[in-house]
């Protein structure tokens, strides 16, 4: 990355690509509770992303998750659609907002 040319960008430094921060959702939804009896989850893909913010390198992310809906599927699975909102330390807005479909099968 050329830091020099990043500082003449609208954002005045390095950042990182939106969907590296997208890549992040399973580590968050891993490192935040624990699924029992399920031998399987599957990332079943996204209604709606925004990238709200930049988010500089070196940023320290968090995500908090709300669970909009869980509805029966087929093979006694379950789909599951969760608000994802990702935050940067310091920051006062978030950095990315994301509905994210999860299935999950016994």
């Amino acid at each position: 990355m050329d830091v020099e040319r990043a500082k003449q960008g609208p954002f005045g430094a390095p950042i990182a690509h939106g969907f590296l921060t997208l890549s992040l959702l399973p580590v968050f939804f891993e490192s935040s509770f624990e699924v029992r009896r399920s031998r399987m989850g599957v990332n079943y893909g996204l209604n709606k992303v925004r990238f709200t913010a930049p988010v500089p390198v070196g940023s320290r992310l968090r995500a908090r998750m709300k669970l909009l809906a869980c509805e029966p599927i087929e093979h006694e699975g379950l789909q599951m659609t969760w608000q994802v909102t990702v935050e940067r330390e310091g920051a006062d807005k978030p950095v990315c907002v994301a509905e994210s479909l999860v299935r999950r099968y016994p």
